[in-house]
């Protein structure tokens, strides 16, 4: 084996297999959002390679719904990684922060408003975080990334 061969180990067994889309939060916000009334469409591609969690195209509203884990949560990303597969963490999660940048961007190129919500505020109050949902489709302004 290299020395830049992943090594498996049982602490990382749970993160095997993890969904990429549709996961237990993206269902819970889009289900709340649709409560409110506000309709919308899952996974549309609105710039290259960029495909949101769901678009709200009445207002050009793209949502991501971003795990804590994998997009780097101030709150609940790990800030230091420990273990023989350390580095190769490091830099996967700082291609996920960068691939996020790139996709705002691109997004917003293509004349859509961006709102990222982490999966955490999902968890914590899934009816706050529709209602700002609800907000940032209906308000008019033209700031581009919600947070």
């Amino acid at each position: 084996m290299g020395a830049d061969a992943w090594v498996p180990t049982t602490e990382g067994a749970h993160l095997r297999g993890r969904r990429t889309r549709n996961t237990a939060a993206e269902v819970a916000l889009r289900r709340a959002v649709h409560r409110l009334g506000l309709r919308f469409r899952l996974h549309r591609t609105v710039a290259p390679r960029c495909t949101p969690d769901f678009v709200m195209p009445r207002w050009r509203l793209a949502v991501f719904v971003d795990g804590c884990f994998w997009h780097g949560c101030p709150d609940h990303s790990p800030t230091r990684f420990r273990g023989p597969n350390a580095e190769r963490w490091e830099a996967k999660l700082a291609t996920n922060r960068a691939r996020d940048e790139r996709n705002t961007t691109a997004v917003q190129a293509a004349g859509w408003r961006v709102l990222r919500v982490w999966e955490c505020e999902v968890r914590r109050d899934v009816e706050a975080t529709a209602a700002r949902v609800a907000r940032a489709a209906t308000e008019c302004s033209e700031e581009g990334v919600l947070r």
